[in-house]
């Protein structure tokens, strides 16, 4: 079965799983089991990041063989990234912080996507362009939860996905918060896991991530 790609009828991408994996490849023969792992753990999207030269052929495979995957690509920090990873096949894009070269190429995509923000002047930026959803980068770093709170108040219109720094004991705190949509972490795709190919590792550690949900409203 095919997951929906996200659209303005369909679940936003912060609403697909409660964390979003972040994958980093450096071999594209794992891109279709690893993703495979994670759908069966039920974190369905699954960010690729454009770190090494696997990235997009990870990309590609992901979108090609794995359908109940929703693949996108992270790293995206140009708009020549966005047209070779939408060719690719990637139906979300994640930057760490953005332009307004970058906003555009994103917009133009017509894919969903996830520009980088850490302080309130660039979240004040993004909604004055009619965006609404971003990835709070690099999120522990840039003042955590604390920081999150603070701009519910006067931003309420704006949903993160907090990224950086965040693990299985961070994320139900962030998932409690009203702006948070989901969270972005690798530690359910430990690189000794994927470099010895423990599909079965990852998946019970997605399927434990993909929990993190009920975790979080315990928080509240």
């Amino acid at each position: 079965m095919t997951s929906p790609l996200p659209s303005s009828a369909d679940p936003s991408v912060l609403d697909l799983a409660p964390v979003l994996p972040v994958v980093v490849l450096a071999d594209a023969a794992d891109a279709v089991p690893l993703a495979r792992a994670l759908v069966a753990g039920g974190l369905p999207a699954i960010e690729v990041t454009l770190r090494t030269p696997a990235a997009l052929e990870a990309i590609r495979a992901i979108a090609g063989e794995v359908p109940e995957a929703v693949v996108g690509a992270g790293t995206v920090v140009t708009p020549e990234q966005v047209a070779e990873v939408t060719a690719a096949g990637a139906r979300f894009l994640v930057s760490p912080g953005w332009t307004e070269s970058l906003l555009t190429a994103m917009r133009a995509s017509g894919v969903p996507f996830l520009p980088g923000v850490s302080t309130a002047s660039e979240v004040v930026a993004l909604l004055e362009r009619g965006v609404r959803e971003m990835k709070f980068f690099p999120a522990q770093a840039a003042g955590g939860t604390a920081y999150l709170r603070s701009l519910a108040g006067p931003l309420p219109q704006a949903r993160f996905c907090p990224t950086g720094g965040i693990g299985p004991a961070t994320a139900p705190e962030y998932l409690a918060l009203p702006n948070v949509g989901c969270v972005g972490g690798s530690w359910m795709v430990p690189a000794e896991a994927v470099a010895a190919r423990d599909w079965d590792r990852i998946e019970e550690l997605a399927r434990t991530a993909a929990g993190l949900r009920d975790a979080g409203a315990t928080c509240r």
